[in-house]
């Protein structure tokens, strides 16, 4: 691995900024001439205010009746937020914080950053007009506490200016109710106070001491801030490189690594892995849309929030393949600490008493984001969720987190969409249902049957099922009812998009020639949409086995579809699901490629990820046609880079249908390549090589044993090898 990148300066905006963080506190470093700009953000900075509470009148019946009732006033009215108040905002929000500027003399400029992933540590190399400077600015924050520490051995700022976010925001704050910041000149700390009106402050502070200076972003009142600073300085500057020392050696010890003949993808593995790390740390907060990196000139879009309709479930997908678990819990006991609410969203929305239903837009809180009924009722985000859970259990056996957290929060999701599921004759139906983002909250932004839906309740079913044989659990009867008797995709035919109606009960049938997956009955995918839900069943649900002869057709049909109608609406986040997409049917060329486009197109100067395309062209998500007045400020996301990240695991190695793929996203032109120490499920850890085109080196080191379904890399055939816990095997041709 390449331990030390290189961004050259000026690093001209905020989000172009090199990155420091510990999923509490970031740090983007950016700026030029003499100017060092080092904007602070912390994860959990939020106003708690406003949003929309579930309420009785937001019922399954309800919805539906109005929505066939072509009744959009009806609609709105039941999802309209309570009215507004004078000093609250609409909804809750991470607010910003601001910056802190290290002015160096007239006639020193900044040259270069570089990052060492190995340590975690930013060094800003300085250039003088006047004399020769030796000794570079090095930047460390602690992975344990919200301290960072500059060293300016040999050159300190002549100025440390204090930009709050009110310089930019101040005027929407104060109609919120906030106050201007306070400003902390003391004889131990200076800096800054934000209050919040409802929530406890946001404190930073900073301190020189010889030839440092030692910041802090902290909750309440300068005291805690203070006190936190005098234990930082009294350890010292070594405890603390020992420390980040120590934790960065255990992280890359346990991630896998990557030989790629390819520039680009290894250094959005290696620096993704980097920020996943500072993103996802289990000492810090739960990562939201931006993690800890907020931006100081503007109220964070969408309020870097917790979108469960992919974002979330994408910023921690590096977790499974990456070999990280660890870094999950914390968010798991979050969501489960949420649960006396997701109930109450079950029993008001379909009358139960033992469901959990799960909105997409939510804080820290669960508190509801908005008015957005088609994302309100969107019940995958909780089928996800529970994936997400199932998923840490099945690759890495923790047998008790399956009994407690994912088993009774499976079987909540399921119970909802008991509820929602009807029979109509022979089969059952989906009669209201939603496709992420498709066609927004307009009216007819619905209909039966949605493939994502039915790929969320099959993936369920199953998932209880083998769940039920571990735990010793009886599965309920009618999971299996509904497992013979409901599609596990909406197939639509060619001839007025009417859909092929294909079970276990009609499983001797086939669908007819040009049928595909549609978005839900009578509606295929129309147009360029960045959303690729209604293809969940292949990935990452992974309900339909694309190598099955009977589905192949059907498979070939909508990829043609989805291909002809291009990237014009796509944002960046779906580009690595698309890779992952096309890893599945061995387009391993197309998924190098969605890749390399995704890294020119939807990450800036700064290798910042971007939610828009950076430039004219390519797509209309964010951007007009033509170069000219840009549409919406740079929004960043966290979503896309974790995703490139397991979609470029994904091209070495991924499971589907139970049986692990080698290579099967490594383009033929990688004639030489090797990774090692990837995780898959079954909790098995696999390095292999392929060597002039061929596989010639294969090594599984099995957790918990059990048997590992294998496609051989050498033969047209799938291998059941039975694994011992501990044992290594090593398989040649």
């Amino acid at each position: 691995m390449d331990n030390v990148y290189s961004w050259p300066f000026p690093l001209p905006r905020t989000h172009t900024g090199m990155l420091l963080g510990n999923a509490t506190l970031g740090a983007m470093i950016w700026g030029g001439g003499n100017v060092l700009n080092i904007t602070l953000g912390r994860a959990d900075a939020w106003d708690h205010r406003g949003g929309l509470p579930w309420t009785d009148r937001m019922t399954y019946a309800n919805i539906r009746r109005l929505l066939e009732a072509n009744d959009e006033a009806g609609l709105k009215a039941i999802f309209h937020p309570p009215p507004a108040q004078a000093g609250v905002p609409r909804r809750p929000s991470i607010i910003p914080i601001g910056r802190l500027e290290l002015v160096f003399d007239d006639g020193i400029t900044l040259d270069h950053g570089d990052l060492d992933l190995s340590i975690g540590r930013i060094t800003v190399h300085l250039r003088s007009e006047i004399s020769n400077l030796k000794s570079p600015i090095t930047l460390d924050l602690s992975m344990h506490e919200p301290v960072l520490r500059i060293a300016c051995d040999g050159i300190t700022p002549r100025e440390i200016r204090r930009v709050t976010s009110w310089n930019y925001v101040g005027d929407y704050l104060r109609s919120i109710s906030f106050a201007e910041p306070q400003m902390i000149d003391s004889p131990q700390i200076a800096g800054w106070v934000q209050h919040l009106p409802a929530d406890p402050a946001v404190c930073v502070a900073y301190r020189r001491r010889d030839s440092d200076i030692w910041v802090t972003v902290t909750r309440g009142e300068g005291s805690g801030a203070s006190q936190l600073l005098d234990k930082s300085i009294k350890a010292g500057a070594d405890a603390l490189l020992k420390s980040n020392r120590a934790w960065w050696g255990a992280f890359w010890q346990r991630t896998p690594r990557i030989d790629l003949p390819n520039e680009r993808l290894s250094f959005l593995y290696n620096y993704g892995m980097y920020k996943f790390a500072g993103l996802t740390s289990p000492d810090g907060v739960p990562a939201g849309l931006q993690g800890p990196w907020i931006e100081e000139y503007q109220m964070p879009p969408w309020s870097a929030d917790y979108h469960f309709n992919i974002n979330v479930q994408m910023c921690y997908w590096p977790a499974y393949g990456g070999n990280h678990l660890s870094h999950l819990p914390n968010l798991f006991e979050m969501i489960w600490g949420w649960r006396d609410l997701l109930a109450r969203h079950a029993k008001l929305c379909v009358g139960i008493d033992d469901g959990l239903m799960l909105p997409h837009a939510v804080d820290d809180r669960c508190n509801i984001m908005g008015g957005f009924w088609s994302g309100t009722i969107d019940h995958g985000c909780t089928a996800w969720v529970a994936k997400m859970m199932y998923d840490y259990w099945l690759h890495g056996g923790d047998e008790q987190f399956l009994r407690t957290r994912a088993w009774p929060f499976m079987v909540g999701a399921m119970r909802v969409y008991e509820q929602m599921l009807e029979r109509d004759g022979d089969h059952y139906v989906l009669p209201v249902s939603v496709s992420p983002e498709y066609r927004g909250s307009a009216m007819n932004a619905w209909g039966r049957n949605a493939s994502f839906q039915l790929a969320c309740i099959h993936w369920l079913i199953e998932a209880l099922q083998n769940a039920a044989k571990v735990l010793g659990e009886i599965p309920r009867p009618i999971w299996r009812e509904i497992q013979q008797r409901l599609p596990r995709a909406c197939i639509l035919t060619d001839k007025d998009w009417q859909p092929f109606v294909w079970t276990e009960l009609n499983a001797d049938q086939r669908p007819p020639e040009k049928a595909r997956f549609g978005l839900w009955d009578g509606t295929p995918l129309e147009e360029s949409h960045r959303h690729h839900s209604y293809m969940a069943g292949i990935h990452p649900f992974d309900v339909i086995d694309v190598d099955d002869p009977a589905w192949r057709p059907v498979v070939e049909n909508t990829y043609a579809n989805w291909i002809h109608r291009g990237m014009g609406l796509w944002s960046g986040w779906c580009m690595p699901w698309a890779a992952m997409l096309h890893n599945r049917v061995g387009n391993a060329d197309a998924a190098q490629l969605i890749m390399e486009i995704w890294q020119r197109v939807f990450t800036n100067e700064g290798h910042g990820t971007l939610h828009d395309c950076r430039f004219p062209g390519f797509s209309l998500i964010g951007c007009g046609p033509t170069r000219g007045k840009q549409w919406r400020p740079e929004i960043m996301q966290m979503d896309a880079g974790m995703g490139a990240v397991a979609a470029i695991l994904d091209m070495l190695a991924h499971t589907r249908r139970g049986v692990l793929h080698l290579f099967a996203g490594a383009p033929d032109p990688w004639r030489n390549v090797a990774f090692e120490g990837i995780r898959t499920e079954g909790a098995f850890l696999v390095s292999a090589r392929r060597t002039d085109g061929k596989v010639t080196d294969l090594r599984i080191t099995s957790q918990r044993g059990g048997p590992l379904r294998l496609k051989s890399p050498w033969k047209d055939e799938v291998l059941v090898l039975e694994t011992k816990p501990g044992q290594t095997l090593t398989i040649r041709p």
